[in-house]
Formats: C-alpha cells, structure tokens, sequence
C-alpha cells in the first residue's frame, strides 16, 4: 500500500492505494514544531483503524508544515517510522505538496492560507523557497491565526462593533486571562487563534468582516506575493481552508493588485495523491 499525507498544524488528511483498495481517513496535524517522534506514535497508536494497515503500507509520501530543515524532516520521518515499520517513508515540505495540486508540472506561485500562511515559487520542477513562513508569532499574514488574533484584539481593546463583540463573546468565551491562558501557556496556540477565526464564516457579510478580510488578504500580497518580481506574469493559486472559504474577497484585492489567481483548493490532498500515483506509473 501507498499512503499520501498532507498536514498542515490542525489537521493531516491521508489517501491511500494498494491494488484491492483504496483508503483516506484524517488524523490531527502533524508538524515538528509542536509534536516529537514519540508524539507521532503515539497518535497513530490511538487510531485503532491504523492498526490492520501498520505492517501493509510499502511507500509513505508526507507533505507538512514546518518539514523545511534536515532536522525536523528527520523527526517526522522516524516518527512515522516507528509505526509503520515497513515503509519507505519520504517527507517534505507542505509548499512542494500544494504546487504538486495546483501547479502540475507548469511554474507558478503556489500559497497556503489556512491554519498558517506561506509561498514558494514553483518552477514546473523545484520549489524556491523566499524568506517568508516565519510563523504565527512573526508571520502568518492572512491566515486563519491571523484573522482569529484579529478579532481578539480587536474585541478586548473595545474596538469591535457591539453586535459582533456580543457574539463573539458568547460564541468563545472571550476574556483576557482566557485568552493569555490559551496563547502563552497551552500548547499549540496558533490552532487556538484559528478556531477563532471561523467566527467569520457565520458574518462575512458584516462591513467590519470584509475589513478585516480585505486587510488580511492585502498584507500577504504586500508581503509575500509582491516580494517575488515577476508575480503579474505567473499564476498564483492557493491552498487551505481560509483561501477556500473566503475566495471572492481573495479574488477581488488579487485582481485590484494585478495578482492573476489560479485554482483555489480547499484540500490540495486528491491533487497530490493523483500526482504521486502518476509518478509511480500507477495512473496514466
């Protein structure tokens, strides 16, 4: 068996091939910034429906966040390692998965704007890393971690409209020593800002939602998408769930900044899985 994984910090979506099935199931995310290899055992101990497919899987093909460094591609690989013991096991880079999905084998900008954010350029071959993916504490412009540290600062400093700041409220539970609580001394606290930032789906209509969607979405063409000169002539498309959910107000600041936006996926997952099977001579 063949299995595809693509993980971002809150969520590792899994398709797998073998020649009398094929599979796909999703495990939580899994990035070496937040998780050890013991962590990783762990976590596919605790899926029971793992346990037929330990010893089957021949090939693993992980594509994840945070796997940009020798170091941290080795700790995802022997944690996954560690379970599935009879498997070839190659990790990299969630930004070479997401050009695999959108870009096929034609260059372009390739974008993540989910739990996090980050670019690359592709060009049909390789992947040309910038000085961008710095994180939810330096970066992250437009994500999901983005928009929910948007709205809690905004609400605790009193400048979110009262209807909205109601809602909010009483939808998370928002206070300040809850909030400190959650980002200075629970773990993963970029998954605990992007949950909040699903408040926006329920408002997008809302003037003070497209403001801060519209700002969001111009930060990261100003600072990641223009740092690349030749951006007006190449496609750039985007992967995750915040690209996904709010695509027309990300179309439209694209389209007012010159940005010529190309497949927006939800899930790059299917893309890559397809991709990788084709690489093995297994699609046509």
């Amino acid at each position: 068996m063949i299995l595809v994984a693509d993980s971002g910090s809150s969520k590792t979506d899994w398709m797998g091939y073998s020649p009398d099935e094929t599979v796909s199931f999703s495990t939580q995310g899994i990035n070496p910034y937040f998780l050890n290899a013991h962590d990783i055992f762990k976590l596919f101990s605790r899926k029971k429906e793992l346990a037929v497919y330990a010893e089957r899987v021949r090939e693993i093909y992980f594509f994840g966040a945070g796997c940009s460094s020798p170091d941290k591609i080795e700790l995802i690989s022997n944690g996954i390692s560690s379970f599935f013991t009879n498997a070839y096991v190659s990790v990299e880079h969630d930004l070479m998965g997401s050009a695999y999905a959108t870009c096929g084998d034609k260059p372009g900008l390739t974008c993540i704007l989910g739990t996090g954010s980050n670019i690359s350029f592709f060009d049909g071959k390789d992947l040309h890393n910038g000085a961008h993916g710095l994180g939810y504490a330096l970066g992250d412009e437009g994500s999901g971690t983005y928009f929910g540290r948007k709205l809690i600062t905004a609400y605790l400093y009193g400048h979110m409209p009262t209807d909205l700041g109601t809602e909010l409220s009483a939808a998370y539970e928002i206070d300040k020593e809850a909030v400190i609580t959650n980002v200075y001394q629970k773990p993963a606290p970029n998954i605990y800002l992007a949950s909040v930032s699903r408040f926006m789906s329920a408002h997008m209509e809302h003037p003070y939602i497209q403001g801060i969607l519209r700002e969001g979405f111009q930060e990261f063409i100003d600072t990641n998408i223009k740092d690349y000169p030749d951006y007006r002539s190449l496609d750039c498309h985007f992967v995750g769930s915040i690209a996904f959910y709010y695509q027309d107000m990300l179309s439209t600041v694209c389209r007012e900044n010159g940005v010529n936006v190309g497949k927006i996926l939800q899930k790059p997952i299917e893309g890559i899985y397809n991709y990788i099977l084709r690489k093995e001579g297994i699609l046509a």
